[in-house]
Protein backbone atom coordinates (compact mmCIF):
# COMPACT_ATOMS: atom_id res chain seq x y z
CA UNK A 1 0.00 0.00 0.00
CA UNK A 2 2.82 2.40 0.91
CA UNK A 3 4.56 1.68 -2.42
CA UNK A 4 1.31 2.31 -4.29
CA UNK A 5 0.79 5.63 -2.52
CA UNK A 6 4.39 6.59 -3.30
CA UNK A 7 3.90 5.87 -7.00
CA UNK A 8 0.71 7.92 -7.06
CA UNK A 9 2.52 10.87 -5.49
CA UNK A 10 5.34 10.59 -8.02
CA UNK A 11 2.83 10.62 -10.89
CA UNK A 12 1.22 13.68 -9.36
CA UNK A 13 4.59 15.45 -9.28
CA UNK A 14 5.30 14.59 -12.93
CA UNK A 15 1.80 15.73 -13.96
CA UNK A 16 2.28 19.07 -12.21
CA UNK A 17 5.72 19.53 -13.73
CA UNK A 18 4.39 19.01 -17.25
CA UNK A 19 1.37 21.29 -17.06
CA UNK A 20 2.29 24.04 -14.59
CA UNK A 21 5.68 24.71 -13.11
CA UNK A 22 6.27 27.16 -10.23
CA UNK A 23 7.58 30.57 -10.96
CA UNK A 24 7.13 33.74 -8.94
CA UNK A 25 8.26 36.55 -11.27
CA UNK A 26 5.30 38.14 -12.99
CA UNK A 27 4.99 38.59 -16.73
CA UNK A 28 4.80 42.18 -17.93
CA UNK A 29 1.47 43.10 -19.52
CA UNK A 30 3.19 46.11 -21.15
CA UNK A 31 5.42 43.83 -23.26
CA UNK A 32 4.60 44.06 -26.98
CA UNK A 33 4.91 40.27 -27.54
CA UNK A 34 1.64 38.71 -28.75
CA UNK A 35 1.87 35.88 -26.22
CA UNK A 36 3.92 35.24 -23.08
CA UNK A 37 3.85 31.97 -21.15
CA UNK A 38 5.63 31.32 -17.87
CA UNK A 39 5.47 28.11 -15.86
CA UNK A 40 7.35 26.60 -12.94
CA UNK A 41 7.38 24.00 -10.18
CA UNK A 42 8.97 23.38 -6.80
CA UNK A 43 8.36 20.43 -4.50
CA UNK A 44 9.69 17.78 -2.15
CA UNK A 45 8.86 14.15 -1.33
CA UNK A 46 10.31 12.28 1.64
CA UNK A 47 9.44 8.95 3.28
CA UNK A 48 10.83 7.01 6.23
CA UNK A 49 11.27 8.52 9.68
CA UNK A 50 9.70 11.73 8.35
CA UNK A 51 7.00 11.65 5.67
CA UNK A 52 6.66 14.87 3.71
CA UNK A 53 5.10 15.79 0.39
CA UNK A 54 4.86 19.31 -1.04
CA UNK A 55 4.12 20.65 -4.51
CA UNK A 56 3.81 24.30 -5.48
CA UNK A 57 3.07 25.26 -9.08
CA UNK A 58 2.29 28.27 -11.24
CA UNK A 59 1.06 28.90 -14.77
CA UNK A 60 0.89 32.44 -16.15
CA UNK A 61 -0.28 33.65 -19.57
CA UNK A 62 -0.47 37.07 -21.23
CA UNK A 63 -2.36 37.40 -24.52
CA UNK A 64 -1.97 40.55 -26.59
CA UNK A 65 -4.50 39.81 -29.32
CA UNK A 66 -5.32 43.45 -30.07
CA UNK A 67 -3.39 46.70 -29.83
CA UNK A 68 -5.61 48.04 -27.05
CA UNK A 69 -6.80 45.11 -24.90
CA UNK A 70 -4.46 42.68 -23.11
CA UNK A 71 -5.61 39.69 -21.03
CA UNK A 72 -3.44 38.31 -18.23
CA UNK A 73 -4.05 35.27 -16.01
CA UNK A 74 -1.94 33.98 -13.09
CA UNK A 75 -2.79 30.56 -11.63
CA UNK A 76 -1.12 29.04 -8.57
CA UNK A 77 -1.54 25.86 -6.55
CA UNK A 78 0.01 24.67 -3.29
CA UNK A 79 -0.31 21.20 -1.73
CA UNK A 80 1.52 20.01 1.40
CA UNK A 81 1.11 17.03 3.70
CA UNK A 82 3.10 15.74 6.69
CA UNK A 83 2.51 12.03 7.12
CA UNK A 84 -1.26 11.62 6.79
CA UNK A 85 -1.97 15.21 7.87
CA UNK A 86 -2.78 17.68 5.11
CA UNK A 87 -1.32 21.15 5.75
CA UNK A 88 -2.18 23.04 2.52
CA UNK A 89 -4.44 22.51 -0.47
CA UNK A 90 -4.80 25.91 -2.10
CA UNK A 91 -5.70 27.30 -5.51
CA UNK A 92 -5.44 30.93 -6.64
CA UNK A 93 -6.49 32.44 -9.96
CA UNK A 94 -5.85 36.12 -10.76
CA UNK A 95 -7.33 37.50 -13.98
CA UNK A 96 -6.88 40.97 -15.48
CA UNK A 97 -8.05 42.90 -18.53
CA UNK A 98 -5.87 45.93 -19.38
CA UNK A 99 -6.55 48.79 -21.77
CA UNK A 100 -3.45 50.06 -23.60
CA UNK A 101 -0.92 48.84 -21.01
CA UNK A 102 1.98 50.12 -23.13
CA UNK A 103 1.09 53.62 -21.95
CA UNK A 104 2.65 55.13 -18.84
CA UNK A 105 -0.80 55.21 -17.20
CA UNK A 106 -3.59 52.74 -18.02
CA UNK A 107 -6.84 51.31 -16.52
CA UNK A 108 -7.67 47.68 -15.77
CA UNK A 109 -10.39 45.36 -14.47
CA UNK A 110 -9.71 42.24 -12.41
CA UNK A 111 -11.31 39.12 -10.88
CA UNK A 112 -9.62 36.90 -8.25
CA UNK A 113 -10.67 33.38 -7.18
CA UNK A 114 -9.01 31.70 -4.16
CA UNK A 115 -9.15 28.87 -1.63
CA UNK A 116 -6.91 28.53 1.45
CA UNK A 117 -6.88 25.38 3.58
CA UNK A 118 -4.53 26.76 6.25
CA UNK A 119 -6.65 29.88 6.81
CA UNK A 120 -9.89 27.81 6.64
CA UNK A 121 -11.18 29.72 3.60
CA UNK A 122 -13.57 27.54 1.60
CA UNK A 123 -13.63 30.05 -1.24
CA UNK A 124 -13.03 33.73 -1.86
CA UNK A 125 -13.64 35.94 -4.84
CA UNK A 126 -13.25 39.64 -5.44
CA UNK A 127 -13.48 41.85 -8.48
CA UNK A 128 -13.11 45.50 -9.33
CA UNK A 129 -11.26 48.10 -11.37
CA UNK A 130 -8.39 50.53 -11.03
CA UNK A 131 -5.42 52.16 -12.70
CA UNK A 132 -1.65 51.66 -13.01
CA UNK A 133 1.20 54.16 -13.27
CA UNK A 134 4.51 52.93 -14.71
CA UNK A 135 6.94 55.47 -13.29
CA UNK A 136 10.10 53.56 -14.31
CA UNK A 137 10.14 51.77 -17.66
CA UNK A 138 13.33 50.59 -19.41
CA UNK A 139 14.90 47.46 -20.88
CA UNK A 140 16.57 46.65 -17.55
CA UNK A 141 14.06 47.91 -14.96
CA UNK A 142 10.35 48.35 -14.43
CA UNK A 143 8.47 49.91 -11.52
CA UNK A 144 4.72 50.42 -11.30
CA UNK A 145 2.17 51.59 -8.79
CA UNK A 146 -1.51 50.60 -8.91
CA UNK A 147 -4.67 51.52 -7.06
CA UNK A 148 -8.11 49.92 -7.23
CA UNK A 149 -11.48 49.41 -5.55
CA UNK A 150 -12.85 45.85 -5.27
CA UNK A 151 -15.88 44.04 -3.84
CA UNK A 152 -15.07 40.84 -1.96
CA UNK A 153 -16.94 37.82 -0.61
CA UNK A 154 -15.19 35.17 1.54
CA UNK A 155 -16.76 31.97 2.88
CA UNK A 156 -15.00 30.49 5.91
CA UNK A 157 -15.24 26.96 7.31
CA UNK A 158 -15.72 28.26 10.87
CA UNK A 159 -17.97 31.25 11.80
CA UNK A 160 -15.92 32.31 14.84
CA UNK A 161 -13.23 34.97 14.42
CA UNK A 162 -10.62 36.97 16.27
CA UNK A 163 -12.84 39.98 15.47
CA UNK A 164 -16.02 39.28 17.49
CA UNK A 165 -18.21 41.53 15.32
CA UNK A 166 -18.13 38.88 12.58
CA UNK A 167 -19.03 35.91 14.83
CA UNK A 168 -21.93 33.79 13.57
CA UNK A 169 -21.33 34.67 9.89
CA UNK A 170 -19.78 32.01 7.68
CA UNK A 171 -19.50 34.59 4.88
CA UNK A 172 -17.93 38.05 5.09
CA UNK A 173 -18.57 40.57 2.32
CA UNK A 174 -17.07 44.06 2.06
CA UNK A 175 -15.54 46.67 -0.22
CA UNK A 176 -11.75 47.11 -0.20
CA UNK A 177 -9.26 49.63 -1.51
CA UNK A 178 -5.94 48.30 -2.85
CA UNK A 179 -2.50 49.87 -3.13
CA UNK A 180 0.01 47.77 -5.10
CA UNK A 181 3.70 48.21 -5.91
CA UNK A 182 5.71 45.93 -8.21
CA UNK A 183 9.11 46.01 -9.86
CA UNK A 184 11.88 44.00 -11.49
CA UNK A 185 15.51 44.66 -12.41
CA UNK A 186 18.03 42.83 -14.59
CA UNK A 187 21.61 42.91 -13.26
CA UNK A 188 25.08 41.80 -14.34
CA UNK A 189 24.28 41.87 -18.07
CA UNK A 190 21.02 39.93 -17.59
CA UNK A 191 22.72 37.16 -15.58
CA UNK A 192 20.46 37.88 -12.60
CA UNK A 193 16.91 39.16 -12.28
CA UNK A 194 15.38 40.39 -9.03
CA UNK A 195 11.69 41.14 -8.58
CA UNK A 196 9.31 42.13 -5.83
CA UNK A 197 5.73 43.11 -5.23
CA UNK A 198 3.68 44.29 -2.27
CA UNK A 199 0.07 45.19 -1.69
CA UNK A 200 -2.12 46.55 1.09
CA UNK A 201 -5.89 46.06 1.10
CA UNK A 202 -7.80 47.94 3.82
CA UNK A 203 -11.49 47.22 4.23
CA UNK A 204 -13.87 50.12 3.62
CA UNK A 205 -15.93 49.56 6.77
CA UNK A 206 -15.99 50.46 10.45
CA UNK A 207 -14.30 47.18 11.41
CA UNK A 208 -10.50 47.00 11.20
CA UNK A 209 -10.12 44.42 8.40
CA UNK A 210 -7.08 44.58 6.13
CA UNK A 211 -4.71 42.27 4.26
CA UNK A 212 -1.12 42.68 3.10
CA UNK A 213 1.43 40.61 1.19
CA UNK A 214 5.08 40.92 0.17
CA UNK A 215 6.84 38.75 -2.43
CA UNK A 216 10.53 39.00 -3.35
CA UNK A 217 12.67 36.72 -5.44
CA UNK A 218 15.69 35.98 -7.61
CA UNK A 219 15.82 34.42 -11.06
CA UNK A 220 19.03 32.98 -12.51
CA UNK A 221 19.00 32.10 -16.25
CA UNK A 222 20.32 28.60 -16.96
CA UNK A 223 19.60 27.60 -20.56
CA UNK A 224 17.20 28.71 -23.32
CA UNK A 225 14.39 30.07 -21.16
CA UNK A 226 15.06 27.73 -18.22
CA UNK A 227 15.69 29.53 -14.91
CA UNK A 228 16.54 28.70 -11.32
CA UNK A 229 14.31 30.62 -8.90
CA UNK A 230 14.16 31.57 -5.22
CA UNK A 231 11.18 33.42 -3.74
CA UNK A 232 10.13 34.58 -0.28
CA UNK A 233 6.49 35.38 0.53
CA UNK A 234 4.93 37.00 3.58
CA UNK A 235 1.15 37.34 4.02
CA UNK A 236 -0.91 38.94 6.78
CA UNK A 237 -4.68 38.75 7.23
CA UNK A 238 -6.14 40.80 10.06
CA UNK A 239 -9.45 38.93 10.43
CA UNK A 240 -9.09 35.15 10.69
CA UNK A 241 -11.06 32.27 12.29
CA UNK A 242 -10.12 31.46 15.88
CA UNK A 243 -6.94 29.37 16.26
CA UNK A 244 -5.71 30.51 12.82
CA UNK A 245 -2.53 32.63 12.81
CA UNK A 246 -2.59 35.97 11.02
CA UNK A 247 0.88 35.68 9.43
CA UNK A 248 2.35 33.14 7.00
CA UNK A 249 5.89 33.00 5.61
CA UNK A 250 7.26 30.67 2.95
CA UNK A 251 10.63 30.36 1.15
CA UNK A 252 10.73 28.23 -1.99
CA UNK A 253 13.37 27.09 -4.50
CA UNK A 254 12.61 25.74 -7.95
CA UNK A 255 12.88 25.85 -11.72
CA UNK A 256 10.95 27.94 -14.22
CA UNK A 257 10.49 28.31 -17.95
CA UNK A 258 9.66 31.43 -20.01
CA UNK A 259 8.27 31.39 -23.56
CA UNK A 260 7.60 34.45 -25.73
CA UNK A 261 6.19 34.77 -29.23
Amino acid sequence: MRLKNGLLKMLFILYGAFFSVKLPAQLNESDTAKMQLRAGISGAWQQGNVELFTLRSRLELVSNGTKSLVFKTQNNSLYQSFGSNKADNDISSRNYLYYQPQARMYPFAMVYLQTNYRRQISNRWFGGAGGTWQFVRSAKSNLKLSGSIVYEETRFKRPEYNEAAYNGNSQIALWRATAYLAGWHQLFEKRLRIYYSAYWQPGISQIHNFRSQIDAGLELPLWKGLNATVVYSFTHEEVVPVLVKQNDRILTFGLGYLFKK
